[in-house]
């Protein structure tokens, strides 16, 4: 097996664990499961994240887990792990209502990160998180 392999699979157990991939309650994570700064990020349609919704582990010691994991890591490290603190983008969406909910889930410089935020539509969210939602690409 392969090292990125033998991650995913840890990844794997320990979301099924944490209930991070279950409709059960949802449960902190302990400090000393995964080392570094990780994220479990989810894009869903409509305005609320649902219990069932696949997601991407984002690693960041070192980047992997989606196409733009160096990126992602990057802003996110600029950021102090705060996702609304990356940049807007200077991008032009439609104005048509289409809304995804992104949520995050994670660890980040030794402490938890939960964010959930309802925007427009997928542009907004390249628009407002960077790489860090850029699962679908």
């Amino acid at each position: 097996m392969t090292y990125l392999t033998r991650a995913t699979a840890a990844a794997g157990v320990l979301l099924a664990a944490t209930g991070l991939l279950t409709a059960g309650p949802a449960r902190a994570a302990s400090r000393d499961v995964l080392p570094g700064n990780w994220l479990y990020l989810t894009v869903t349609k409509g305005e609320a994240s649902s219990g069932l919704t696949g997601g991407t582990l984002l690693l960041c010691d070192p980047p992997q887990g989606h196409a733009h994991a160096a990126e992602a890591c990057a802003e996110l490290a600029a950021a102090h792990g705060d996702i609304g603190r990356i940049p807007a983008g200077n991008v032009f969406c439609t104005m048509i209502w289409a809304p995804v909910t992104a949520h995050v889930r994670g660890r980040w410089d030794g402490r938890s990160v939960d964010f959930q935020e309802t925007y427009a539509n997928r542009c907004v969210l390249h628009a407002r998180t960077g790489s860090v939602f850029a699962l679908d690409d």
